[in-house]
């Protein structure tokens, strides 16, 4: 509790915010036809879609697991989760974080532990506070991908000072209203799950060598599996002063879920199981804990954790 407590008490303080909103055009005549779409950088973000749920909440299920071989967790996840209702009701935030810890047997927890924080309290900073005290935005105000990068290089900063030995992977993600804003460093998960879809959507691109291998085409899946150097990674929180984060924005449609893992689940299970759980298990929760044990059946070679965020229907 007195992490929470210094985490609100603080008062002080590369998609662009303006990318990330949706312009609808006023109906058009039918004479008229449409204004042609200005050039875009990245995917456009599809259109607005109604919520059938008057309260538009979201649900969250986390757990995490030590496995079957491992004598640590080493893995951290922290889950900050906000919603308004009333006469002013806000749209609903969430904070979703899976640290992966490296290391030796204290150091990579420490890491983990610490990267988590240090984000929690920079998003908290930037992000909560001015939201619980109705701050309106305005052109200074830094966009959610921004400051998400600036939290995992907060993240690194502290992670070097305080676990000089340590290292740490991170992917994170802010939900606010139907955005997912990810950021991500190292080989832990992002993925999105859609109603519908044949398949789940990986949202983030590992920094291993074997993957980085598989990208050149010098190595294939199957020789990745069982690559000596499979769990060598190229970029991490706290393996240098400078940091290069991965970041993206997508759209999470009615009933949708984005789901965060450290890879002692996706390493331990197929997507296509993955996929098999969520699909039976409605409730977040016990998707995550059925996850968990999947893993874990599966030879639970490392820690294993896991978050699923449930958006209303």
């Amino acid at each position: 509790m007195s992490f929470f407590r210094r985490l609100f008490g603080l008062t002080d303080t590369r998609v662009e915010e303006s990318g990330d909103r949706i312009e609808t055009a006023a109906p058009q005549e039918v004479t008229t036809p449409p204004p042609r779409p200005a050039p875009a950088q990245t995917r456009p973000l599809g259109p607005l879609e109604e919520y059938i749920s008057p309260s538009r909440r979201i649900r969250v299920g986390y757990a995490s697991d030590i496995g079957q071989v491992r004598s640590n967790n080493q893995d951290t996840l922290l889950v900050l989760a906000t919603s308004s209702e009333g006469n002013k009701p806000s749209q609903p935030m969430g904070l979703f974080i899976v640290a992966d810890g490296m290391g030796g047997h204290h150091d990579g927890e420490r890491a983990s532990m610490v990267a988590a924080q240090t984000i929690a309290i920079h998003v908290t900073r930037e992000l909560y506070l001015p939201s619980l005290q109705n701050h309106q935005p305005d052109a200074e105000q830094k966009t959610i991908s921004e400051v998400l990068a600036e939290a995992l290089d907060a993240a690194n900063a502290a992670v070097n000072a305080d676990v000089p030995e340590g290292g740490t992977t991170v992917t994170c993600a802010v939900v606010r209203g139907d955005l997912a804003y990810v950021a991500h460093v190292g080989d832990s998960r992002a993925y999105l799950i859609v109603e519908g879809q044949p398949s789940m959507e990986l949202l983030t691109r590992d920094h291993s060598l074997v993957r980085r291998l598989q990208e050149l085409g010098q190595l294939t899946p199957e020789e990745a599996e069982v690559h000596p150097q499979r769990n060598v990674l190229y970029r991490a929180i706290g393996q240098g002063d400078t940091l290069e984060v991965d970041a993206t924005t997508r759209r999470l449609p009615p009933s949708a879920r984005l789901m965060l893992c450290s890879d002692g689940l996706w390493g331990a299970v197929d997507d296509s199981h993955i996929l098999q759980i969520l699909r039976e298990y409605a409730d977040p929760q016990e998707a995550c804990e059925r996850l968990i044990q999947a893993a874990n059946e599966g030879g639970g070679p490392d820690n294993i954790t896991v978050i699923v965020v449930q958006m209303p229907r």
